[in-house]
């Protein structure tokens, strides 16, 4: 086993736009950083060597979300390598879209395996192994507060994420984790930006009062102060989205 850091974070969905952004962020505060991909090898490795190059500590590892044995081996790679796990941040999902009466059930049906699932099967390991001091931080979205067309099988995915998130917080009473959830609004990422018309990008940039998208490090900001500083923020949702909701 390596020298264990003081802290360990793992990172689900590193290889992401905001799980990468938030495995940067997470290690310049110092923590070892277990950088989870699902089909990004490359872009995964190529987070870990940023934070290799800047002095910290990570390691790339892949898996199925929606997979317990996967993710258990995860959480064992992370207490193997680095000693334990102390920060849990599940990025991981999908986003298909379409208007409800013309989604296609397939669809749901794989949002609902990696959000919903993956979502819970994440935050049981994470019930189960995190330390005492340590936190789980979940995924949700602003859709959920926006009610924006074509978002409904999407933003019910993330209304399950908020309901198991902040009844988790109350079942670990006495175990010093907290467990949140944020809710970004529309950030400039590969997920948010695939398929959008370069108008539809600009009428969702205005919508905010600071009128602009979110960036992936504004997002890795919040994360990072639920992470840290902020342990007496605890079963909440943190909406991240410049004011739109």
């Amino acid at each position: 086993m390596d020298q264990s850091p003081e802290r360990v974070a793992v990172v689900l969905g590193g290889s992401g736009g905001i799980g990468s952004a938030v495995a940067r962020r997470l290690a310049a505060q110092g923590m070892a950083v277990v950088v989870h991909y699902a089909g990004s090898a490359s872009r995964a490795h190529e987070v870990v060597e940023q934070i290799t190059a800047g002095g910290g500590a990570a390691v790339a590892v892949p898996g199925d979300v929606a997979d317990p044995g996967e993710m258990a081996g995860l959480f064992d790679t992370a207490e193997e390598r680095f000693g334990g796990v102390d920060v849990v941040v599940n990025t991981a999902g999908i986003m298909l879209l379409a208007p409800l009466a013309e989604m296609d059930l397939d669809d749901f049906d794989r949002m609902h395996r990696v959000n919903v699932r993956g979502t819970f099967v994440v935050s049981q390991l994470a019930a189960r192994r995190l330390r005492a001091g340590g936190s789980l931080i979940n995924f949700s979205t602003s859709v959920t507060r926006i009610q924006q067309p074509d978002y409904a099988a999407y933003a019910a995915t993330k209304g399950a994420v908020e309901a198991m998130t902040l009844i988790l917080a109350r079942e670990l009473r006495g175990r010093d984790i907290t467990v949140n959830a944020v809710a970004p609004g529309p950030t400039a990422t590969p997920l948010f930006l695939d398929g959008k018309s370069e108008q539809a990008v600009r009428q969702l940039a205005a919508a905010a009062p600071l009128e602009r998208l979110g960036a992936p490090d504004d997002i890795a900001e919040t994360v990072a102060f639920l992470a840290g500083p902020g342990r007496w923020v605890n079963g909440q949702v943190l909406f991240a989205n410049g004011g739109i909701a």
